[in-house]
């Protein structure tokens, strides 16, 4: 009868229990939707808020927000989070992001959005989420109303995503994450990153410069140019000496830091097309490991936008502008002031002198590190003096006409002869002609016979001695004509 009884009263309690916490939960329901039906959304803001904060002082846990960018440059350890927790992810997450770009062979495997990874340090338990929110960066064109051409344009708002991550541990350990955890992720991904690393060649998304967020305005694609320092058709101390330079550079963060000096490199690489420029950029870039931004200037139309595009470069990259005298009148101080007083409309390009030497070397060129630029020109003797000094330019390089050196590692490269009876020949043709490396190379691709493509080299190096006499003599009489011509209106405007 007792046992009996026990039961009846543990059944009841258990009834009275459940009738509490549906009566509970009906009444946080009703609530619920009056709250929402009844009170405005800046007071159910507030009242979330408060409850949330109330909460919180129970809480053991905290919280760091890892942001993938802190202002306007990318946060290292959001990069470095990414490429640490490629690694550790558990056998149980449901949902991965996975790609492979064409030409590497490992998978790039990242966490999708509320997905968690636990990992264990130091005795503590850490937990990364990854998370994002939609952000405003601008205003963007859309179709307005009317017909023909009456038809307008409304600025309506455009979104980005801002991503970040979520680390939560114990309070206890919050020295220990901040000092040793961290670094330790930093240290790590980076050692990951050169391992897997292949490089890129990033291009600027135009399109959408002045509505997306930093992430977003450079174009990705794999750099797989061959090219390096024993390939290229250089003189071999001139190699020697930017390999050292470059070594040099990488070495000294430390120094750069001690001089208070940007930790950048600037190289003018300069000559006649055809002259291996292009080529000793991707040397250089597979030398270092380093990405490549290639800009052109003449599609950027405000100062602002490059500096957007100059601050979303990552460190450890190769920055390049080719045919610098090409792209602005960078030669022509008085440029910019001729548009400044001028009453008419706007230029179309508004990138200036001024404003893009100082994010060369101004305040601007310290958001980020390790970081190399180069420009390219055909004529150097037309850009500004300002362009040039030290500091800016800190390296000029003279890609010459192909010599017999360059002439033999060419030879090496395509042909796979390091000695011949013509070489002689052949050194003697190259040192009185003006001939590209990339005319010689051309030269050597048209037979797969060595023989006959070096008698093909003399044939052509001939042919264009005897075309280098013509130019310099047709030049030789337009300049005696001009002269002649100018003598003669200088007589006639004195006899008038």
């Amino acid at each position: 009868m007792e046992s009996t009884s026990s039961s009846e009263s543990k059944i009841a309690t258990a009834k009275a229990v459940f009738a509490a916490a549906a009566s509970f939960t009906a009444t946080v329901m009703l609530a619920r939707s009056i709250t929402q039906d009844l009170l405005p959304d800046d007071l159910q803001y507030y009242l979330s808020s408060a409850v949330r904060s109330f909460l919180t002082r129970f809480s053991s846990q905290l919280t760091l927000v890892i942001e993938e960018y802190d202002g306007l440059v990318s946060n290292q350890i959001y990069d470095a989070a990414q490429i640490y927790l490629s690694a550790k992810i558990s056998p149980t997450t449901r949902r991965l992001r996975v790609a492979k770009p064409a030409g590497e062979d490992n998978l790039n495997i990242s966490m999708e959005p509320c997905e968690e990874v636990v990992d264990v340090f130091g005795g503590a338990k850490l937990k990364w989420v990854v998370a994002s929110r939609p952000v405003e960066t601008g205003f963007g064109a859309s179709r307005g109303r009317g017909r023909g051409r009456r038809r307008t344009m409304d600025l309506v708002p455009t979104e980005s995503e801002a991503r970040f991550f979520m680390l939560s541990f114990h309070n206890k350990h919050k020295d220990m994450v901040l000092s040793t955890y961290l670094p330790h992720v930093v240290e790590e991904a980076k050692g990951k990153r050169q391992e897997k690393k292949t490089l890129k060649l990033f291009t600027p998304c135009y399109d959408r410069m002045y509505h997306s967020s930093l992430s977003d305005v450079w174009t990705p694609i794999n750099l797989d140019h061959p090219a390096t320092f024993e390939t290229l058709a250089m003189e071999a101390a001139t190699k020697q000496f930017i390999m050292d330079d470059l070594n040099r550079f990488v070495k000294r963060r430390e120094y750069y830091r001690k001089v208070g000096k940007a930790w950048k490199r600037g190289y003018l690489l300069y000559g006649p097309p055809g002259t291996g420029k292009s080529s000793l950029i991707a040397a250089m870039a597979n030398y270092l490991k380093f990405d490549i931004y290639d800009l052109e200037l003449t599609e950027v139309t405000q100062n602002s936008a490059l500096r957007k595009l100059l601050v979303a470069t990552a460190n450890r990259s190769i920055l390049v502008v080719e045919d610098i005298d090409c792209t602005i009148e960078f030669h022509d101080r008085m440029a910019e002031a001729r548009a400044a007083s001028s009453d008419c409309s706007e230029p179309e390009n508004q990138v200036t002198l001024s404003g893009f030497l100082n994010f060369i070397d101004g305040l601007w060129s310290s958001c980020g590190d390790e970081r190399i630029i180069i420009f390219t020109t055909n004529h150097k003797e037309k850009l500004d003096p300002a362009l040039l000094r030290p500091g800016r330019m800190d390296v000029h390089v003279h890609m010459s006409y192909c010599t017999p050196c360059g002439f033999k590692l060419l030879a090496s490269n395509y042909l796979g002869v390091k000695d011949h009876a013509l070489f002689g020949e052949i050194d003697n043709l190259i040192c009185t002609t003006e001939v590209t490396p990339a005319e010689v190379a051309e030269q050597m691709i048209k037979s797969e016979k060595p023989e006959d493509a070096l008698k093909d080299m003399i044939q052509f190096l001939k042919m264009k001695i005897k075309e280098n006499e013509e130019l310099k003599s047709k030049k030789v009489e337009q300049e005696l004509l001009a002269e002649k011509e100018g003598g003669k209106e200088a007589q006639e405007g004195y006899k008038i």
